[in-house]
């Protein structure tokens, strides 16, 4: 059986509750989305219309229903995300045989990586972000603390202490690519912390002004039709964080590939977002430096491999670690895009 077959199987027995309890008509067909890195998803079509189903795997129910009671409201602001449906009784979550779903309008439209995008169309994206931004502050899930949120900055030795504890998890004499990439990679990763260890931030509290955000805004999350974003998705990792730490993490997801960044692009999107919510050089660069050492000091894709037997990610790390490189070593390039705005 495979996981496709398999993933259909596992929803195939909730979906008659799943429909009732959201009064939707009869499937009549399904289809099991594997695009999703982190919960299951699936396209249902009715008579009436299709939708998409979530399984929640990754996030806390409750934390899932706060974020897709924001959703109608940021719509309302002419924003494109689809809402979530609720039930006869006001919920957006339901619970089925210990697995949580929620349902959410189907949306047609393709993913487009960040350097397929037009110097316009990246422009607009920056602009869509700060308006998002300007929503979420108007229709905040909760109030954002009065001070800044603080900042983890890990220090060099400890990333050295976990890259060779995940060294040590890699088979000797493994003849696996990806075994033998991670053990390159980890060994490089270590001469590096080293040579860098220096140049990490110095303080917790981040520059410039915070406030909720998306948390993942970034081609796999953004639907296009037409050359517009038309909807915008996966709302799981909504949380107060400076501006422009999403600012830059969106920048390099979009427009960091084939291990560099596309400096144009980058300037295009944020200049776009500054021109609705300023942010100041300073600020930019302190973002920018932050995620760089995040992406220094972080394993997340190799712990998901060697400590949940989860290979999801794998391509995700061997294309951050050619990006890493890249960036490490043309720094000053980089944040002169960003000033670029």
């Amino acid at each position: 059986m495979t996981d496709e077959t398999l993933h259909d199987h596992l929803l195939l027995g909730a979906l008659p509750t799943l429909m009732a309890a959201f009064a939707l008509p009869e499937a009549r067909e399904h289809r099991f989305l594997a695009d999703g890195l982190m919960n299951l998803n699936w396209r249902i079509d009715t008579e009436r219309a299709s939708y998409a189903v979530k399984r929640i795997t990754d996030v806390p129910v409750e934390k899932v229903r706060r974020n897709l009671g924001v959703l109608s409201h940021l719509a309302a602001d002419g924003l494109p995300v689809p809402a979530a449906l609720t039930t006869p009784d006001g919920t957006s979550v339901v619970e089925i045989d210990g697995h949580h779903y929620c349902v959410l309008p189907w949306v047609d439209g393709v993913h487009v990586p960040g350097v397929d995008l037009t110097g316009e169309q990246a422009h607009a994206l920056g602009v869509l972000l700060a308006r998002l931004h300007q929503s979420l502050k108007a229709h905040a899930p909760g109030p954002a603390p009065e001070q800044p949120p603080t900042a983890k900055v890990t220090d060099p030795g400890q990333a050295a202490i976990t890259a060779d504890r995940l060294l040590g998890l890699i088979p000797a004499g493994s003849a696996d690519p990806f075994d033998q990439a991670a053990a390159r990679a980890l060994e490089e990763r270590k001469i590096l912390l080293e040579k860098h260890a220096d140049a990490r931030p110095t303080s917790s509290v981040p520059a410039g002004p915070y406030g909720w955000t998306h948390g993942d805004f970034q081609y796999r999350n953004l639907l296009r039709a037409d050359g517009d974003v038309v909807a915008i998705l996966d709302w799981d990792r909504l949380a107060v964080r400076p501006y422009a730490e999403e600012v830059a993490r969106t920048a390099q997801v979009q427009f960091g590939v084939n291990g560099r960044f596309d400096l144009d692009r980058v300037a295009a999107f944020v200049s776009g977002y500054c021109s609705l919510i300023p942010l100041t050089a300073e600020e930019l660069a302190d973002g920018v430096e932050r995620l760089w050492w995040k992406r220094m000091t972080d394993f997340w894709q190799l712990e998901f491999h060697y400590d949940r037997g989860d290979v999801s990610c794998d391509d995700l790390f061997l294309a951050d670690e050619e990006l890493l490189l890249w960036w490490t070593s043309h720094q000053g390039d980089v944040e002169a895009a960003f000033r670029a705005a």
